[in-house]
C-alpha cells in the first residue's frame, strides 16, 4: 500500500501539477491558519465555518488542514496522491455547498449573485492529474520510494 501512495515517475508533469496545486492553495490555507493575505486566522475561520456555515467542527478543521498542510505537502511532494484525493473531495464539497447555484463562470464582472465553479474544476483536474501521475521530479515521495 505504501508503494502505491508514494510511487511516482521521474517526470516534470507530476512536479508541475503538484507544485501548481500547492502554490495556488497555500495562500488559502495561510489565510485560514495565520490570517495572512487578509484572512481571518484559525480562530476566525473556525468561528465562520461552525457558526455562520454551521459546519461540524471536525469538518471545519479538516478543511483548514487540507488547505494548509495539504498545500505544503504538495509543494514538497510528500504523499501527493493522498493530498490530491483530499483536495478532490474538498472541492467537490465546495462546489455543491456554495457554487453550483451560481453556474459555471466566475463572477468576473460582478453581475452574478456569487462565484461559479470553473476555478474549482481546475483544482479538481490538477488533483486528478497528481493522483494518477504522482509527485514527479524533485519530491519527497521519490526519495522515499528510492530508499526501498
Amino acid at each position: 500500500m505504501t508503494q502505491k501512495i508514494f510511487a511516482t515517475r521521474n517526470d516534470l508533469t507530476g512536479f508541475i501539477t503538484r507544485l501548481t496545486l500547492g502554490l495556488v492553495m497555500f495562500p488559502h490555507g495561510a489565510q485560514k491558519v495565520f490570517g495572512w493575505f487578509g484572512g481571518p486566522g484559525f480562530t476566525g475561520e473556525m468561528k465562520f465555518f461552525t457558526e455562520t456555515l454551521r459546519m461540524p467542527w471536525l469538518l471545519a478543521f479538516a478543511v483548514i488542514v487540507i488547505e494548509f498542510l495539504g498545500s505544503i505537502s504538495l509543494i514538497i511532494g510528500f504523499a501527493s496522491r493522498l493530498w490530491a484525493v483530499a483536495m478532490i473531495f474538498l472541492f467537490i464539497g465546495i462546489i455543491f455547498t456554495g457554487h453550483v447555484d451560481n453556474g459555471f463562470f466566475m463572477n468576473w464582472y460582478g453581475d452574478q449573485k456569487g462565484e461559479g465553479y470553473e476555478y474549482h474544476l481546475l483544482i479538481i483536474g490538477l488533483s486528478l492529474a497528481t493522483l494518477i501521475g504522482g509527485s514527479g521530479k524533485y519530491s519527497v515521495d521519490r526519495i522515499l520510494v528510492a530508499d526501498k
